[in-house]
């Protein structure tokens, strides 16, 4: 990557047919990279793209050394490529099973070998981040039970946040605001987190199967010390259906399940509701028992997702992930890249970087059955980008693509995931999810991430309610101004900085997190968001 004495503009790659504006370009204006100039004749916005040279109609244009889009009329140099000239293109996939991987050199990491983080061991010796009570329902019906369990447990337990009650109730001449949350009583469980879903009844029995699984590998992640679960009785997604998949999951699940049916329930509601209260309480003094201790970095399993991407998402931020991803997997841990959509038109690489054969042919065939349901309902890849995403430079599902792969550096890939199936070695892999942020998330946690990495150079949110999500912002305009949002800002990069230091940076930021001596952003906001991926109708 090679960018401009003059600041303006950045070439990503010598191959390149555009630059990418680094502040807002005027026409009549000239500007300088590698000893090139372009004079510049229509306005180009930072974090937009400018043509090199000139394009013809047809023409297929790259960025990141690879083609991101083709020109639907002709484009001059120095004038700005946008939606009105450039559309999506995609390179036909091409499976060549005598493809060779190619040799991996991996990242020098005796920096780290000897470095630990505390974790929480699990009997089985696998490794958390965390050690959370999960409570969840599973059927929709019971969302409100969940809700009043959380009210029952979360404040008078004093793993509340920001509560925003203290200030309306200190409007109406009540508690003042800031009152202190209570001590924790069990202060070796990180917290009591809940899922509610809209998802176990009234679609088809593969969904409810699907969202059996989710929960199961949730319920089994290293991160949970055990869960009180919560169903109606007459549901899709029976318990003999939930404990089946838990099963599947981990024949040798041990962890207290607690599992309570309203419609088999003697007593009524409130009844039930305080047997769940002092059984929970019960299971959270032996939760408590549990207390981190030193383990080697390859007990880390790294999710990698954006959202909220902008033009800067693969210069910056996208590709410290991806060192980190390296150096982890360097470590003997493991690191999985999701969003398959957004994964289009860099199939070829991808595939080429898969150990096994079949791996290359599973990739191939969930890109193509992904492809043919957005088809069957109208749409397409290229309709991924989202609107906020194109004010921001990302034009084109491919030219995203170009920069979301960036996240899972270059190492090889162990293995090729459908949504709901669990990452057991370490290593890289691709996980099938959409682009919609939750429903990546729930799945990259679900496959067994202990920790998610997260870049956006718009802002989000988004949190998960067992498994820290880091975000990491591609430019410090965004950090600066949705600090509250993000935990690590890699927008230094712009003003020369170097990746490999930002890198440096971020695995110690993530050692803390992982240990528990850091809270993220959206832990501290309370941000623990669950949708899993419902692919069939509603009956």
């Amino acid at each position: 990557m090679t960018v401009a004495s003059s600041g303006k503009v950045l070439c990503i790659h010598p191959d390149d047919d555009m630059l990418v504006a680094l502040v807002d370009l005027h026409p009549g204006e000239t500007v300088e990279w590698a000893g090139q100039a372009l004079q510049i004749h229509t306005p180009v916005q930072r974090k937009h793209k400018v043509a090199r040279r000139d394009c013809a109609q047809g023409e297929i244009l790259r960025l990141y050394g690879t083609p991101v889009g083709k020109a639907t009329q002709p484009i001059g140099s120095g004038r700005a490529v946008t939606t009105d000239n450039l559309e999506h293109y995609a390179p036909p996939l091409l499976l060549d099973a005598n493809t060779q991987t190619p040799a991996w050199s991996a990242p020098d990491v005796a920096r780290w070998q000897q470095v630990t983080f505390q974790g929480v061991v699990r009997k089985d010796g696998r490794v958390g981040t965390a050690n959370h009570w999960l409570v969840f329902p599973l059927v929709f019906c019971e969302n409100r039970n969940v809700e009043q369990l959380r009210d029952a447990l979360v404040r008078p337990l004093g793993y509340a946040q920001d509560d925003l009650a203290d200030f309306t109730r200190s409007l109406l001449g009540g508690a003042s605001e800031g009152t202190p949350a209570p001590r924790r009583p069990f202060p070796n469980v990180d917290g009591v987190r809940i899922i509610t879903h809209q998802g176990g009844c009234g679609g088809t029995r593969a969904d409810a199967r699907s969202l059996c699984r989710i929960l199961a590998a949730y319920a089994d992640h290293p991160n949970v010390a055990g869960v009180t679960v919560f169903s109606l009785g007459c549901q899709n997604a029976q318990v003999d259906m939930f404990k089946a998949a838990l099963a599947e999951q981990n024949p040798n699940f041990d962890k207290p399940c607690l599992i309570y049916e309203q419609q088999k329930w003697e007593g009524g509601e409130a009844a039930m509701m305080k047997a769940v209260v002092q059984d929970t309480l019960k299971q959270l003094a032996i939760a408590n028992a549990v207390v981190r201790q030193p383990v080697p970095l390859s007990h880390l399993r790294i999710g990698v997702k954006c959202g909220g991407s902008d033009g800067f998402s693969g210069i910056t931020a996208n590709p410290v992930l991806g060192l980190v991803s390296d150096r982890l997997v360097a470590l003997g841990g493991g690191s999985i890249l999701s969003e398959f959509p957004e994964l289009c038109g860099v199939e070829s690489s991808l595939m080429a970087r898969c150990i096994r054969t079949a791996d290359r042919q599973r990739f191939a065939d969930l890109m193509h059955d992904f492809e043919t349901r957005a088809h069957a309902v109208g749409t397409t890849f290229a309709d991924n980008p989202s609107p906020g995403n194109i004010r921001d430079g990302l034009i084109t599902d491919a030219m995203k693509s170009a920069g979301a792969a960036r996240k899972g550096g270059s190492s090889p890939i162990v293995a090729v995931l459908d949504y709901g199936e669990v990452a057991n070695q370490p290593g890289l892999s691709l996980l099938c999810t959409p682009g919609n942020d939750v429903e990546s998330v729930t799945a990259l946690v679900s496959a067994g991430a202990n920790v998610v990495l997260f870049t956006t150079g718009l802002g989000t949110p988004t949190g998960n309610p067992i498994a820290p999500v880091v975000k990491v912002s591609t430019n410090t305009d965004v950090a600066t101004r949705l600090s509250e949002l993000i935990d690590f800002d890699c927008g230094s990069i712009l003003q020369g900085a170097d990746p490999e230091v930002l890198a440096d940076g971020l695995m110690e930021h993530i050692i803390a997190i992982a240990s528990g001596r850091q809270e993220t952003q959206a832990d501290r906001l309370g941000q623990h968001d669950f949708i899993f991926w419902r692919r069939d109708i509603s009956l």
